[in-house]
């Protein structure tokens, strides 16, 4: 049996919730069309072992972690369209967040401050963030320091207590905490928005046939827009899907070198 993995998007409950509905669906119409789909997602594989998986039938991935390691070693389904706020079709931004009584209202004026990353190899949390603040450095630095958070949720808990000063933050994590976890957002603000860029693909293994890609392709355009699902889809603010392909996430790689032109190649 193949691999089923969607770990990008599993917080709140609800999205959790909804995500392990939408697959149920989805790999229900696959195995009608034929393939060998898995009837629940694995939980138990870590995420960034399930994109590498030679089993993979359906996963998610970052678009950093795409053109730094995935290219040539996984195939691009399609990327999802998100109704949220900071989303303009398959694009999407990260937010840049602050404390809400932090009375900063440039980027310019967080020099010398805190800073917070969920990883290093995010492109919402750390290539986006850094290409933002590249035109700004000077020999290398802007911040005072940077602690690696391990996720949005733990970066934006960082600005809301006031352990760091600034973090980015993935405009569809940001918009379904507040949707869903309004509380946790409730202590910042967004300053700005960096650009936009290729939202998170799903993927299939390198050695899924081309007529397997094109059953996932159709499943999952026709899944998001049957009326059955709507509720499912409309918690997961899923609207489309767009087929993008590996030259449209180019630009992503392309800010990792510009940042690094501007001598900002870590966020320091």
């Amino acid at each position: 049996m193949s691999l089923a993995s969607l770990a990008m998007y599993v917080s709140p409950p609800q999205i959790r919730q909804a995500t392990r509905l939408f697959w149920e669906a989805l790999g229900a119409r696959m195995r009608a069309m034929g393939l060998e789909a898995p009837a629940a997602l694995d939980d138990d594989v870590p995420y960034d072992e399930a994109w590498l998986r030679p089993d993979l039938l359906f996963g998610q991935t970052c678009g950093y972690p795409y053109v730094r390691h995935l290219r040539g070693k996984v195939q691009l389904v399609a990327t999802p369209i998100y109704g949220l706020s900071g989303c303009d079709g398959p694009l999407k931004c990260s937010f840049i967040i602050v404390n809400a009584r932090s009375p900063v209202t440039s980027i310019e004026e967080l020099r010398g401050a805190r800073a917070a990353i969920n990883e290093p190899g995010s492109n919402s949390g750390y290539n986006l963030f850094r290409a933002f603040v590249s035109p700004h450095a000077v020999d290398g630095r802007f911040f005072s320091s940077v602690v690696e958070t391990g996720g949005h949720r733990a970066s934006i808990d960082a600005v809301s207590s006031g352990a760091a000063d600034v973090a980015a933050i993935d405009c569809v994590t940001f918009g379904n905490t507040l949707r869903f976890d309004p509380d946790r957002v409730a202590g910042v603000r967004i300053l700005a928005e960096t650009a936009k860029g290729p939202g998170l693909p799903f993927i299939t293994a390198a050695a899924t046939p081309a007529e397997d890609l094109v059953i996932l392709r159709r499943v999952l355009a026709d899944a998001i827009a049957d009326p059955a699902l709507a509720d499912i889809c409309d918690t997961l603010s899923l609207r489309g899907v767009s087929l993008l392909d590996d030259a449209d996430y180019e630009m992503l790689a392309e800010l990792d070198r510009d940042a690094a032109r501007h001598g900002y190649p870590a966020i320091a």
